[in-house]
């Protein structure tokens, strides 16, 4: 078996039809058909299911794209390690993102890795949280930024640092007469709130919220981003949840953000106030350090203030050792809003 064989083999299962995978492998329909054949005579199964109508997947044909893509990918990363040795860099860190990390919370980590180890190539990659912990756990990823902290087993989770949880409030709408929004004011509007299949880590998270409500909930509408969750605020569709350094990148006059009053942040997530936590002396979070491919390298510390009303940002990072890249990040100070 080949790497052609599974490069064919992955287009076709994700085309499902014959001629649309071969006009993307830019080669014709016929020696495609005799590619997938040789791929099923040599592991001795079926992989496709073919009728005039329609082609599908068999439980094998699933089985195989998966590890398929994982072999792929991880010819794809050796691919790279060389090109970056060939440059001149002395090893590479793989951070994988979920759930839409702010803009201005991931530059200033990647401006101060540059600064402090510029000899060590940061690769990024966007996914889903569930693609995320699998490829960790199958070293694709060295280290991974989410917004939950539920990664099971073989896997370290820490607050790297927090973010206010808000409610999206459109502008001249009545709860805007609060300073900090009741989430029992809240559930009283219909709410526009992330897709689950596609904001995992962020919807673990809310979960936790809204489940400490007894009002079932009206539900305007599940969206892939938070764009579309503004528009719709906007709009007035109904109320939204984000963190505060989201909504801020995104600066829609016609959505307004409130904390949501009586939840704080800890280490793992939203939790009800009892006792009130104190905004004097926020608490510093340290993350352990991912192990990389890179000789020689000192231990990491990746370093932030935060305030007490926050959603985590966590990071994901194997079981490893001590040798890895050294960075320290420290955010500007800003106000977690009026209490």
């Amino acid at each position: 078996m080949e790497l052609r064989h599974l490069r064919c083999f992955i287009a076709v299962a994700e085309e499902l039809h014959f001629a649309r995978a071969a006009a993307r492998l830019h080669i014709e329909q016929s020696p495609l058909s005799r590619i997938i054949k040789e791929l099923e005579y040599r592991l001795g199964v079926q992989l496709f299911e073919r009728t005039t109508r329609r082609t599908r997947l068999t439980w094998a044909g699933k089985v195989l794209l998966e590890e398929a893509r994982r072999v792929l990918a991880v010819v794809d990363q050796a691919k790279a390690s060389v090109k970056s040795a060939a440059a001149g860099y002395r090893g590479r860190i793989r951070v994988a993102l979920s759930d839409g990390i702010p803009q201005a919370r991931l530059a200033a980590l990647l401006a101060q890795c540059r600064e402090e180890e510029p000899e060590v190539e940061i690769c990024l990659s966007e996914v889903t949280f569930s693609d995320q912990v699998r490829g960790l756990n199958d070293d694709l990823f060295d280290i991974g930024l989410a917004q939950s902290d539920e990664v099971g087993d073989g896997l370290v989770a820490e607050p790297v640092w927090f973010d206010p949880l808000v409610v999206a409030v459109p502008a001249r709408h009545p709860l805007l007469s609060y300073r900090r929004v009741p989430l029992d004011e809240v559930v009283r509007y219909p709410l526009v709130l992330c897709d689950p299949q596609v904001c995992e880590g962020f919807w673990q998270q809310l979960q936790r919220v809204l489940g400490a409500v007894d009002t079932r909930l009206t539900i305007a509408d599940r969206v892939p981003t938070l764009d579309l969750m503004m528009a719709l605020v906007a709009a007035g569709y109904g109320l939204g949840f984000s963190s505060l350094a989201r909504i801020n990148e995104l600066n829609n006059t016609d959505v307004v953000a409130r904390p949501l009053d009586g939840w704080w942040c800890g280490r793992n997530g939203w939790r009800p106030i009892t006792p009130p936590p104190t905004e004097a002396q926020p608490p510093s979070m340290i993350m352990p350090a991912p192990t990389i491919p890179s000789p020689g390298s000192a231990r990491s510390r990746y370093r932030w203030k935060s305030p007490a009303w926050c959603v985590p940002a966590t990071v994901h990072s194997r079981c490893a050792g001590s040798n890895a890249v050294s960075c320290t990040v420290q955010p500007p100070a800003w106000s977690a809003g009026p209490r």
